[in-house]
């Protein structure tokens, strides 16, 4: 699905498709990331006084979700359900979308769960919108 181009695609049209959510409308995604851990190794008795660097395991950072209030409570559900014992891990597609909403490029979030939900902070002299956040865990990322 990677559609190569000159110019960089904007960081403002995407999507979120949660397994069993149906409104998952999102304002921002962060923290996609993925780390390789370093192993340093010398033996004793190597001619140069410098440690190898050997690729080790690799973590996955946390997936941060904001989005306006709306009053739809699957994301809660699906964390409570956690808090309670639940093994329910689910698929999540980040997807980027072109100028024309056209999807150009897919991050899957495999084995992903909830792992922090905050609310908004409410402020009565405040001119914002009431945004929710949820951080999602998983073990693997991937582009399709």
């Amino acid at each position: 699905m990677a559609t190569v181009r000159d110019n960089p695609y904007g960081a403002y049209n995407f999507l979120v498709e949660v397994d069993g959510v149906t409104s998952a409308g999102f304002s921002e995604v962060s923290g996609l990331s993925v780390e390789v851990g370093v192993i340093e190794y010398r033996n004793g008795n190597d001619k140069t006084n410098s440690v190898r660097k050997i690729p080790g395991l690799h973590k996955v950072g946390d997936v941060t979700l904001k989005r306006g209030i709306i009053g739809d409570t699957a994301l809660f559900a699906w964390l409570r359900a956690v808090t309670q014992g639940s093994a329910d891990v689910r698929n999540v597609a980040i997807v980027l979308l072109d100028e024309t909403h056209a999807p150009v490029l897919r991050w899957l979030l495999l084995r992903a769960w909830p792992s922090k939900w905050e609310a908004a902070a409410f402020k009565a002299t405040g001119n914002e919108v009431a945004i929710e956040s949820l951080t999602l865990t998983c073990e693997r990322i991937e582009i399709d």
